[in-house]
């Protein structure tokens, strides 16, 4: 997350080593970080992408029916709140994660080319290349509406050098957002800090004195901007002073969610997951899903990223009953034990983010719709099946309605191949991004319109 712009006054709140930024306010006509002070006849759309690890057990993934009348598969249950609001996509494919003649390496080539259509090169040294990845594509030509171009968040921390699988760079592995070609951006996994560079000022020194001093007194951030907040709810009417009431409990209450998680947490042995970082899966996730919500609502960014968990994760699920490794049953060969653990998986991530959809849901925006009718995020995986590694018709969910952009509540299939970067053109058709090609694109989604 990177900052160089100047913003209103009245676009936050400050205190020491804080700066927050503020949810539309019709008293002042204008976003938190957005179009300066000029009156929001149509909220921004949002862009995110969520990554899962090693495909599906696809026979409680897909939809028997296309349309509109489909039932939910088992897998997808979760969303039964907002099935109105997604659309579950056959079809997509990615080539140029396939092996070709670079063998073996599926899943680092599932995570490299997930979000840029392009096939990664096969070394484990410095000269790692792919391509620019979509979210990307998309902040170089909006991301400067914004206090953050964009934000990048995981569950797992790992290295940008090395081999992590078959001969193909650890970078590969565990990132989905690259800058460039050959720059990778690394995921935040700490919710603690992905909080604070959200409300922090942007000096470094300023940001750490006011964390130091916040821990050594158990101050709320709130406690920071206390004063600026109370003056500006004598400039409010009666309904932005309810908005700000309950935005500023949202940020609370994440705060005290991150402060009861800091002190269940303990260090771990595991490279990938620093000291700090919540030991619950769930609650990593969760933790992560609130810091993009808020991001969202002050308009902070309009594009994020989350790695749930990187491709060839071996994370064991015991609170569901999954005791064995993820990617060591992914290749289950067959086995019905496996493949209804595999099931077990995909529905718990589903979960997940079906949860953080209806939190999406329940929060207005400026023009009167909820986060989630002016969002488009996309949810999948790289991988269809773990156990053929294949990388054709991949499960994929498009949640949102891209600010009435994108008719939802259906099934939609495509032909078969057709490339996911797609998606993607049509996806940054409504961010504004320009751009009559990306990866390995043929055109864009008509099914979409």
């Amino acid at each position: 997350m990177s900052s160089s712009i100047h913003f209103p006054r009245r676009a936050f709140l400050r205190g020491l080593g804080t700066v927050m930024a503020l949810p539309y306010l019709e008293s002042f006509g204008h976003r938190a970080f957005g179009a300066a002070t000029r009156p929001l006849a149509k909220a921004p759309t949002r862009m995110a992408f969520v990554y899962v690890p090693n495909g599906k057990n696809m026979a409680d993934w897909t939809p028997a029916e296309v349309g509109t009348q489909f039932e939910l598969p088992a897998t997808l249950q979760p969303l039964a709140k907002v099935r109105n609001h997604v659309n579950i996509i056959s079809g997509l494919a990615h080539q140029h994660a396939t092996a070709g003649p670079d063998g073996a390496g599926d899943h680092a080539r599932a995570s490299a080319t997930f979000l840029t259509g392009v096939r990664a090169k096969k070394t484990q040294g410095a000269d790692i290349r792919v391509g620019q990845s979509i979210d990307q594509f998309v902040a170089r030509q909006v991301g400067g509406m914004t206090k953050f171009a964009s934000l990048e968040l995981g569950t797992d921390r790992g290295q940008t050098a090395g081999n992590c699988d078959s001969g193909y760079s650890c970078a590969y592995s565990f990132n989905i957002a690259w800058r460039t070609p050959s720059q990778p951006m690394p995921p935040e996994v700490d919710p603690r800090q992905a909080f604070d560079r959200l409300f922090g000022s942007g000096r470094a020194a300023e940001t750490a004195e006011a964390r130091a001093l916040r821990e050594r007194r158990e101050l709320s951030i709130l406690d920071f901007v206390n004063a600026d907040a109370k003056a500006l709810q004598k400039q409010l009417g009666r309904t932005d002073q309810r908005k700000l009431d309950e935005y500023l409990t949202a940020v609370h209450d994440l705060e005290e969610r991150l402060k009861r998680s800091d002190k269940l947490g303990e260090e771990v042995s595991d490279a990938t997951r620093p000291a700090g970082v919540p030991t619950d899966f769930a609650q990593h996730v969760k933790l992560m899903f609130e810091v993009m919500t808020l991001a969202f609502r002050t308009d902070s960014t309009r594009i994020a990223t989350f790695v749930m968990a990187h491709d060839g994760s071996n994370r064991a699920y015991p609170e569901i009953g999954v005791k064995e490794g993820h990617h060591e049953i992914s290749h289950h060969g067959g086995a019905k034990e496996k493949k209804e653990n595999i099931a077990k998986i995909n529905r718990l991530h589903v979960q997940l983010f079906a949860a953080w959809l209806e939190q999406l849901k329940a929060t207005h925006d400026s023009d009167g719709r909820s986060l989630l009718d002016n969002s488009l995020i996309a949810y999948g995986s790289g991988i269809e099946d773990g156990d053929a590694h294949r990388h054709s018709n991949l499960p994929v969910i498009l949640a949102g309605g891209g600010g009435g952009t994108v008719p939802t509540g259906r099934h939609i299939k495509l032909s078969e191949q057709t490339p996911m970067a797609n998606l993607f053109l049509s996806m940054a058709d409504r961010m504004g991004a320009k751009g009559e090609r990306f990866g390995d694109s043929t055109g864009r989604l008509k099914e979409l319109a």
